[in-house]
């Protein structure tokens, strides 16, 4: 760093500016490729990018310029740059970014390369890019600075375009069948549609607390009520929980709600989320994860909880027995796509009862290779009904369960207004990338996951 501080400091002395104001690049490294075809030589080209390598050979210095497409290899010969703009540029670190100008041609090994006409430093680099042996498979290194991690390792890059895509093609499926794209509060008064321990801050001007949102639902169920049929939200969500290789404490969600819709519906939702996740990133159906054999393929099986239950441990259970059976003893064995269907009233607080056995609602969990991909419930639309799971709900938490569902006042009114019959589900989009990209942790996932303090 400090011979690259003294190089700044000798650019300034030169009337150079190691910081520039902009550049104007013509082509992506790929398009300018891209370009040369069958001819020999190319009209000049603008390109911009990062120094990644860099050798010289007499008058000439072979570099390797990365941009957010690829790479493309330049050629600086002190014939045609001079003295002083050669040495210039012989005199550039790797990880500098630099603006260049010349044709593109091939060298007499084959390789596409643009000749060197013009140049110009961009911005500096004051930091040396880490060997690529040396610090860049430290995961604590590459979680706490992606940005290095992004610049040395491209299938990172692919991870997260690959992620970006999926996002997208689940909004446009949506879109497609009509659902209506919305945004709720982050911020909320009472942190309701989940089993979770909340975030707690402070609104100063007010003078009261707020929570940081752990789920979409209660909000998304309030538009149902004021008229709209099919809504669905892509959001952060924050659990004040622990860090493993499946919980951040912020992650991604999506959550719809349907009118008219029920579990069943749902169920047909999520596989075609499932296939066009897998499709949006370009991987097969048929895949694996982490050496496992996983076929994505629909239609999944599906199961009662109950019945799972009796035939993995031989017992029958009702209640929250029946439901932490199945966690402890059932849930690490479904390896292949199982709706596991029908869950205890117990835990299910806002989902529907069936009408052939109201010791269970009409409720989902989608379990992969023994872990949660997707939860949805037939909604339950009784006031009365919802009112005494809340109060509860509002007994446990008063008995010392902090994740037990508050009693939200508000949620109820909207209810009592009337809240058409509904289908809802909710998506852990980080654990689906996980999945379709074969990512062994969120953290893999998500661009800046929460870290414990540096040493």
């Amino acid at each position: 760093m400090r011979e690259r501080l003294e190089k700044v400091h000798r650019l300034r002395a030169a009337g150079v500016d190691p910081y520039s104001r902009g550049f104007q690049p013509t082509h992506s490294s790929e398009a300018a490729k891209a370009l040369l075809g069958e001819a020999e030589r190319t009209p000049p080209v603008a390109v911009a990018g990062r120094l990644m390598v860099k050798r010289q050979q007499g008058g000439l210095v072979f570099a390797d310029l990365q941009d957010g497409h690829g790479r493309i290899q330049l050629m600086a010969n002190r014939s045609i740059l001079g003295d002083e703009e050669f040495g210039r540029f012989a005199d550039l670190d790797l990880g500098d970014i630099v603006g260049v100008s010349g044709p593109i041609f091939r060298t007499k090994r084959g390789e596409i390369t643009l000749e060197v006409n013009s140049f110009q430093l961009l911005t500096k680099s004051l930091r040396p890019l880490p060997e690529k042996w040396h610090g860049l498979k430290d995961v604590e290194i590459r979680y706490r600075q992606r940005y290095v991690d992004l610049l040395a390792n491209p299938q990172v890059r692919e991870v997260f375009r690959a992620r970006t895509q999926i996002i997208t093609a689940i909004r446009g499926l949506l879109d497609e069948r009509g659902f209506i794209d919305v945004e709720t509060p982050v911020l909320q008064e009472v942190p309701g549609g989940g089993h979770a321990r909340p975030f707690q801050t402070h609104h100063n001007a007010l003078g009261r607390d707020l929570y940081l949102r752990i789920a979409l639902e209660l909000h998304l169920k309030r538009l149902l009520v004021g008229g709209f049929e099919r809504v669905y939200e892509v959001g952060r969500v924050f659990r004040n929980e622990g860090l493993s290789p499946r919980h951040n404490p912020e992650f991604t969600l999506m959550e719809c709600y349907q009118a008219y819709a029920d579990y069943e519906d749902m169920m047909q939702l999520a596989e075609d989320i499932l296939v066009c996740s897998a499709m949006a990133a370009n991987r097969p159906l048929e895949t694996s994860y982490e050496g496992e054999a996983v076929n994505l393929t629909p239609p999944y099986r599906r199961e009662r909880m109950a019945d799972l239950v009796l035939e993995y441990t031989g017992k029958h259970a009702a209640g929250e027995e029946l439901n932490d059976l199945f966690e402890e003893h059932v849930q690490p064995r479904l390896r292949q796509p199982t709706f596991v269907l029908d869950y205890p009233v117990e835990v299910s607080p806002l989902a529907r009862p069936r009408e052939d056995d109201p010791r269970f609602v009409e409720r989902f969990e989608l379990v992969i290779l023994g872990r949660e991909y997707a939860n949805a419930f037939t909604e339950l639309t009784d006031p009365i009904d919802q009112r005494a799971r809340f109060e509860a709900q509002a007994a446990m938490r008063a008995a010392g369960n902090v994740e037990a569902h508050p009693m939200d006042e508000d949620f109820l009114r909207a209810v009592e207004y009337g809240l058409p019959p509904c289908g809802g589900m909710g998506v852990g989009l980080d654990r689906l990338v996980m999945l379709v990209m074969d990512q062994p942790s969120i953290r893999d996932v998500i661009l800046f996951p929460v870290m414990k303090p540096e040493a």
